[in-house]
Order: structure tokens, then sequence, then C-alpha cells
């Protein structure tokens, strides 16, 4: 089975939190990722935390497991800390394939939403 864990900073804001989780819940119910599972986790200040999250999987029966760091730049936390929390999962889930993505300011797509997102604003 394959699984989808996005991963964001995490917040004091519960709304904020929770609006991770629902895109994780919204992107499951869509269809539109070829993934069984999809599940959000935070790098710090709230759960369900990166290890936590992995766990999850794992017992949901996920032997792929692609980590999404759901972050705009490529600071600390996308290049050290998200890396090394899931090296340590792949250290206790050996039989289980973690590979973590580029995170989401790195995609191609991010100039035509962003352009697509001020066109309909100025359009207002």
């Amino acid at each position: 089975m394959k699984a989808l864990l996005i991963v964001a900073h995490g917040s004091r804001l519960q709304k904020s939190n929770d609006e991770v989780i629902e895109l994780a819940a919204r992107l499951q119910r869509s269809g539109s990722v070829k993934h069984d599972l999809v599940q959000a986790a935070f790098l710090e200040l709230t759960t369900p935390l990166i290890s936590q999250g992995i766990q999850r999987c794992v017992e949901a029966g996920a032997t792929q497991i692609t980590v999404f760091p759901y972050f705009l730049n490529s600071g600390r936390h996308v290049v050290t800390d998200i890396p090394g929390q899931v090296s340590e999962a792949t250290k206790q889930y050996a039989d289980v394939k973690i590979k973590v993505m580029s995170h989401l300011g790195a995609a191609d797509s991010m100039i035509a939403m962003i352009s697509g997102l001020i066109n309909a604003f100025a359009a207002e």
C-alpha cells in the first residue's frame, strides 16, 4: 500500500493545523493522487509529529511512504530536519520504503498557480 504523508511545520493555532489535516483529507477523497492513504503530520508544536505520522501509515498497512514537505522555502526544516527525522524512521521500519519529495515551493507549477491567483484577484 502506498501512503502520502503531508508534513507541515505545525502551529500553536489549531485552525492552522486543521487546515493541513483537511488538505490531506480532501486529497484522499479526491482520488487525484496515486496513493491509497493520505495523512498529515507536523514537524513541531502539535501532533501527530512526523514519527507518529509514519507510524500511523505503517500501522494502516503502508509499504511505501512518500513524505511531502508542505513548505514554501528550502530552509533548515526542509534541508535538515525533515530528512533527518525520516532517516530515523527508516531505521525503525526497514521493510518500508520511505522517500522525501521536494518541498512545495520547488514545484515548477508554482508560477502558474501564483499567476492564476493574482490574475483572478486582479479581475475582481
